[in-house]
């Protein structure tokens, strides 16, 4: 069966030339020029893998609400940004919506298979944990005041839930079950089962550090160890 892609890319040539190299490369691709029509198709079919520009038409900011909206329909489906907007707070904002990953239209499309690929195999991973729970190994850990849910993958932070994209989800455990050792892009990369740049690594850091401060404001148990990477510290050993 062919892995199925949507493409919500309003430019007419680009979203053409995008649609035949992903076509040649062998997936089954829907396309959409505006975000209602994208929201209408989702809202009866979901693809394997939504590749969403951040302008679309008349809506400077349609894919964010698109992912927005997309989100809350599947927790679990890859959603890639690709488009010519580059500036941090726009990757930011884009992760913090629930993307997974956050790639620039002068990328190579080589560059975006190799992340397409990633997200393939990560949908292998979530589908072995659909197995029921009764045949499945629980994995909970409890940290403080932090309990993760392995086989439900969810959070809660003082009882409260945490919401967290699954690239997320994986990026916290990696850091909890190794408190105090710090963790490099790469080692977080890995855990998540993706392939991007540091800077998305950084912005989906932040994005996690800001799930944990709207339940807690003095939240300080992510640390970046400038140049190294980033560690997960005991709330009495934060503030040392």
């Amino acid at each position: 069966m062919s892995i199925k892609i949507a493409l919500v890319e309003d430019d007419e040539i680009i979203r053409d030339n995008f649609s035949e190299i992903l076509a040649d490369e062998g997936f089954e691709v829907d396309v959409f020029s505006n975000r209602q029509e994208a929201m209408k198709y989702f809202q009866t079919s979901l693809p394997d893998i939504a590749i969403l520009d951040v302008g679309l038409q008349e809506e400077r900011d349609g894919g964010f609400k698109l992912c927005s909206d997309l989100r809350r329909i599947s927790p679990k489906l890859p959603i890639i940004f690709l488009t010519s907007r580059d500036e941090e707070i726009d990757r930011i904002s884009g992760l913090r919506l629930g993307a997974d990953d956050y790639i620039t239209k002068d990328a190579s499309i080589k560059f975006l298979m190799v992340r397409i690929e990633a997200l393939l195999h990560r949908i292998e991973i979530i589908t072995q944990s659909d197995i029921p729970l009764a045949k499945r190994e629980q994995k909970n850990v409890e940290f403080g005041d932090l309990k993760l849910d392995q086989s439900l993958l969810k959070a809660t932070w003082k009882n409260s839930p945490l919401d967290l994209s699954l690239t997320q989800f994986w990026m916290l455990c990696e850091l909890v079950n190794n408190p105090g050792e710090v963790k490099t892009s790469d080692k977080l990369m890995h855990a998540a089962k993706i392939c991007v740049e540091p800077n998305t690594i950084t912005a989906h850091i932040k994005t996690i550090r800001s799930r944990f401060r709207d339940i807690d404001s003095e939240f300080d148990c992510i640390k970046t160890e400038r140049s190294a990477g980033y560690r997960w510290l005991d709330k009495n050993l934060a503030s040392t």
